[in-house]
């Protein structure tokens, strides 16, 4: 009996923790938001003189239990193409402003609006591609019990580094699903800022974005 009430206590500890992280969530987006926007109109009206329209990048993502919502980011490729009117590759698309911005993570600046409409957390495992919702098994779409994030365990443990080997990823984010406490979030956030300020591990050697996840073979 002890072994029961203990259980539903530390159940609705979680969840008042959880109901936490939301509200704080928002308040901090929409402070951020606020406190942040003379760089965001600099950023944004950087990217129109360099590149035109549109200033962000916008696109479906799942987040918590596999809904989709819309994900953005700061635009840092051009829309160049081939004489047959495809799209040239990654590397040759993406711009030094492009470059400055994603080393920086200041594309990542949009997704404040994703905290602040409740799509996203600051903390939790990152969103990926709406079509690798049914290339998961079924421990790795674990990852989608939480909301996702703006960073997470896997960002800290070799932020996109990771991109190439997704067993590992996957491993790591169903880790934090399962390890989530208020602290371990705030634990993220601090390694976050000195990632972001050391400018380490910002992308796969030779690559301009990742690897796709085909699947589990």
């Amino acid at each position: 009996m002890n072994s029961e009430v203990a259980s539903t206590k530390s159940f609705s500890s979680n969840k008042y923790s959880r109901q936490v992280k939301a509200v704080l969530d928002r308040l901090v987006a929409a402070i951020a938001l606020l406190i942040l926007s003379p760089a965001i109109l600099i950023i944004a009206i950087a990217i129109y003189i360099r590149m035109g329209g549109p200033i962000f990048f916008c696109q479906p993502r799942p987040g918590k239990n596999g809904r989709v919502f819309n994900f953005y980011k700061f635009r840092t490729m051009t829309s160049d193409c081939d004489a047959d009117g495809n799209l040239l590759p990654d590397e040759q698309r993406l711009i030094p402003l492009g470059q400055f911005l994603r080393k920086t993570s200041l594309d990542e600046l949009p997704q404040l609006l994703n905290v602040l409409k409740g799509d996203m957390s600051f903390v939790g495992p990152r969103p990926l591609l709406v079509r690798y919702l049914e290339r998961y098994s079924p421990e790795q779409a674990r990852r989608h019990d939480v909301m996702p994030g703006i960073t997470g365990w896997a960002q800290v443990n070799g932020r996109r580094l990771l991109d190439g080997n997704w067993p590992e990823k996957f491993r790591l984010d169903v880790w934090y699903v399962d390890n989530w406490s208020l602290s371990l979030d705030l634990k993220i956030l601090f390694l976050t800022v000195g990632k972001v300020l050391g400018q380490k591990e910002i992308s796969q050697a030779g690559q301009a974005t990742g690897e796709e996840f085909k699947g589990n073979e």
